[in-house]
């Protein structure tokens, strides 16, 4: 073994050391179910706002972006605007009632004023299914990350990431999960800055100076929108998924829960859309640099995805091939890269599990009377048969970019989520049925359409939208709308005041 890949394994040993030690720390401090699923809801405004950018922040947007701008230009651009325009949504719609209407699960809150063992089991199940899809990316990237990092086969790789996740979740719950996410956003953070100061160097802080090298090696039109999305409408469609689905993403809804008061849960907001805005403004130098520097072929030749390209750019701006300093350079990036993916997938589980403890198992199956010994025992178990499907998924998917795969899992959120949590928040005639059908055609479409579209068939495709945002979305709230006037209502009325009080004032939250 040589030095550098010596010094790449230390790096893996010891964020894996420093992870577990967090696991520990947070499994002495975890008390009861409030523990396991909300870190006691004991963590302050800005520590919630890092979690929340280091579960937001993940394999997609630093790998997957990166390569994304790299071999297609300003279009891979596009994902980070949409991905960071949705916190806006999440700031004005969403942080404040999530924090004062449920208690461990985005569910909470959608059946709170509704029938709930119906609705209960609908939200558990489009979370499952988008907690899923967000799982692939980063098995992906995790397994490519740990191939490249200390030289193990991708297999052996995503068996790696999924052993590690499940001792976070298991053991450390929330707690251990939120402070594993705000580490690695300040290492992530970190080092795309070092990253983007070395290419300043390069180019003498001239951002001209790299556009313009850009577009000579690729033309002027690689600046332009229209490399990856030809047709303006798919990246419309696009976009909608992106800005749309963040308010419906599970995992980072459930974040809400994290904090003592809806005044903590709006900084959480304001402190993670500052991290996030930052980073995706950083992390497109990254890519233009790497397309400039490393070259499209070559970060091409390292997977078709393009997601090597910022590890690539590292090596090369250490010194390149065959150099120490690149080397170490390299494995320093991808050490990163690592953290980053064991902190999403791991508020992807806490997120999966949950919605079957707590929503399916405890509160329709056992009718809201399951011990909380049950409900640990439960989650956990979960925990371990969702940590074995990503496993299986993300040999699978090999080889796939993996910001793509994540807006699949945009396009499930913003279709099947989002309409039922805004309707049931904001809407008194909203009622059990127009919840049900919304989510259930909300879901089935964006899936279908991404089955029948270019994506998976090619050039026999009978959706021609790459991404189904633009049908799915209209439809998921239409049938919302639709069904619930057409039927009668639940005549819960007494239910929706108490919960607009609840969202307004916080009053009897967490009940």
């Amino acid at each position: 073994m040589s030095g550098v890949d010596i010094f790449g394994t230390l790096l893996f040993i010891a964020i894996v050391t420093l992870t577990m030690y967090v696991t520990y720390w947070a499994s002495k401090r975890m008390k009861g179910t409030e523990g396991f699923y909300a870190a006691g809801r004991a963590l302050s405004g800005w520590q919630n706002g890092f979690a929340i950018a280091g579960d937001y922040l993940s394999a997609a947007s630093f790998l997957g972006i990166a390569g994304l701008v790299a071999l297609g230009g300003y279009d891979g651009f596009m994902y980070a605007v949409g991905w960071l325009m949705g916190y806006i949504v999440v700031l004005y719609l969403v942080a404040e009632p999530m924090r004062n209407s449920g208690k461990f699960t985005m569910a909470d809150v959608v059946s709170f004023r509704l029938k709930q063992r119906p609705v209960r089991m609908m939200a558990a199940i489009v979370t499952i299914v988008i907690s899923t899809f967000y799982m692939v990316a980063q098995m992906v990237g995790a397994g490519a990350i740990i191939q490249l990092l200390v030289g193990i086969p991708y297999e052996v790789s995503v068996g790696i990431i999924g052993v590690l996740m499940l001792m976070y979740v298991i053991f450390g719950g929330m707690l251990a999960t939120s402070w594993v996410q705000i580490i690695k956003a300040m290492l992530l953070m970190f080092a795309t800055i070092i990253m983007v100061a070395f290419l300043g160097f390069l180019f003498n802080f001239n951002v001209s100076s790299l556009f313009g090298m850009v577009a000579d090696r690729n033309g002027f039109e690689f600046l332009l929108p229209g490399q990856l999305y030809e047709n303006p409408i798919d990246l419309f469609s696009l976009g909608m998924a992106l800005i749309l689905g963040t308010a419906g993403l599970p995992h980072i809804l459930i974040r809400f829960y994290t904090v003592p008061t809806a005044q903590e849960a709006r900084k959480s907001v304001i402190w993670a859309m500052l991290l996030i805005g930052v980073f995706y403004l950083l992390i497109t130098f990254v890519g233009y640099g790497a397309n400039v520097i490393v070259g499209p072929d070559k970060i091409a030749e390292s997977g078709a995805g393009g997601n090597m390209a910022a590890p690539l750019l590292a090596l090369y701006l250490g010194g390149g091939p065959g150099t120490i300093g690149g080397e170490i350079f390299m494995a320093t990036i991808a050490a990163v890269s690592f953290a980053t993916i064991v902190a999403v997938v791991a508020g992807l589980v806490i997120a999966a599990s949950g919605a079957f403890a707590h929503d399916i198992y405890t509160n329709v199956v056992k009718r809201g009377k399951a011990t909380e010994k049950e409900q640990f025992r439960v989650a956990r178990i979960t925990a371990i048969i969702v940590g074995a499907l990503s496993i299986v998924i993300g040999i699978l998917g090999k080889g796939q970019n993996v910001a793509y795969l994540v807006a699949l899992a945009f396009a499930v959120a913003a279709s099947a989520n989002l309409p039922a949590l805004l309707l049931s928040l904001y809407w008194k005639r909203f009622n059990t049925k127009g919840a049900l059908a919304g989510m259930v055609v909300g879901m089935v479409a964006a899936i279908t359409l991404v089955i029948l579209g270019p994506s998976v068939l090619g050039e026999n495709a009978v959706f021609p939208l790459a991404n189904p945002g633009i049908i799915s979305i209209p439809l998921g709230f239409l049938t919302s709308i639709i069904v619930a006037l057409v039927t009668k209502p639940d005549n819960l009325d007494d239910k929706f005041e108490e919960l607009d009080v609840r969202t307004n004032t916080g009053l009897g939250a967490e009940m």
